[in-house]
């Protein structure tokens, strides 16, 4: 398969899967552009394996950002734009992409993807709240694939988990500056996760191979233009917590998740345990190298108490340690999906638990123990 053959197909599937009732203005460009090749043929100036649809559409939105009294602003809710996808806005993306190919194309070669989702951490809270449980007291969290590191702030954020049978669930501090909100709901046989005010963290690193500088104008300018323009809500969330880093940051590591991690780990005090979270980032590593963080990790537990807790898809990091779970997978035709998982390892073996499955964007939690 070509580069080009690679990146339409993603395109295509992205639309389908992704985007598809959760952006109609994503949904429209990507599939569009999966059937454009002058389009597409931008995204293989990326290397394969963060070719993803998601980098074009931030080098669009960044680009776009840059000319914010462009008509086409009037499709970019993110922009204050108003107007629907309608039989105009591809033809003038298109036009206007093209017009500006070698910035795109710049823009596709230099950065990756870096989506501070900060809704997910109301999806990894009941998973790290469960492992300091366990750890019994403070806990040091490393967070691999961090970009700006706003996860590694969960023990700040507050929670409403709204649910059928008990109503809205609250967790975290009371008078936190970022409050989030995410469906909680019960697969048969599942019971509501208990969920405490507070997860005490004594230290935080975040390691990511490019991490994200918010002091930095066009760093924060970036990850802005990482978040989906038609939804400007997680643009909001965004901004505030990024503020609330600002107040204590992380210590950031620029490494690679398998051959750094040691040496982030080494920042966390050796008598915390170490709780290390990765959402949505092992799809960047290629198939052996998801095995080989895997044994990193099992490497490190060997030598002090240590969870994981991710937040991935099924194939591309609990299959590793909990294989046989094909009901973990997402059927044909169906969204792609998260499972929220945590494990450790005991005498060298892993022990995992699959704890729920995870709506991508943070929204939507069904818990299934």
């Amino acid at each position: 398969m070509t580069d080009l053959d690679l990146v339409r197909e993603r395109l295509r599937e992205f639309a389908e899967r992704e985007a598809a009732g959760v952006s109609p203005l994503y949904e429209h460009l990507a599939s569009r552009a999966a059937d454009d090749p002058d389009v597409a043929a931008l995204l293989t100036a990326a290397p394969r394996e963060f070719a993803y649809p998601e980098l074009l559409l931030a080098a669009v939105h960044r680009v776009v950002q840059a000319e914010p009294f462009h008509r086409l602003s009037d499709y970019y809710p993110s922009l204050g734009g108003t107007h629907g996808v309608d039989s105009g806005t591809w033809p003038l993306v298109r036009e206007f992409v093209l017009e500006r190919a070698d910035r795109v194309r710049a823009l596709v070669a230099a950065r990756s993807t870096q989506t501070n989702e900060v809704r997910r951490a109301a999806q990894l809270f009941p998973a790290v709240a469960a492992a300091a449980k366990r750890a019994g007291g403070k806990i040091g969290l490393l967070e691999v694939g961090a970009s700006a590191g706003l996860l590694l702030g969960l023990d700040r954020y507050s929670y409403r988990y709204q649910t059928q049978a008990a109503g809205q669930l609250v967790a975290g501090p009371a008078k936190a500056a970022l409050g989030l909100h995410c469906a909680l709901e019960l697969a048969p046989g599942a019971e509501l996760p208990k969920l405490p005010k507070k997860v005490d963290v004594g230290a935080r690193v975040a390691l990511d191979r490019m991490p994200a500088d918010l002091t930095d104008e066009d760093s924060y300018a970036w990850l802005e233009a990482c978040v989906w323009a038609d939804q400007p809500e997680r643009l909001r969330l965004f901004g505030v917590a990024a503020t609330v880093q600002r107040k204590d940051p992380p210590v950031f590591v620029e490494g690679d998740a398998v051959d750094d991690l040691g040496a982030a780990a080494e920042l966390v005090p050796a008598d915390l345990p170490l709780v290390v979270i990765t959402s949505s980032v092992l799809p960047y590593l290629p198939g052996p190298r998801q095995a080989e963080f895997v044994a990193a990790l099992a490497a490190l537990a060997a030598g002090r108490p240590l969870w994981w807790v991710s937040n991935e898809v099924y194939g591309d990091a609990l299959e590793h340690v909990l294989p046989g779970r094909d009901d973990l997978v997402p059927g044909p035709g169906e969204q792609r999906a998260g499972v929220l998982g945590l494990t450790t390892w005991e005498g060298g073996e892993a022990r995992a638990t699959a704890l729920a499955r995870t709506a991508v964007h943070g929204q939507r939690l069904t818990w299934l123990v």
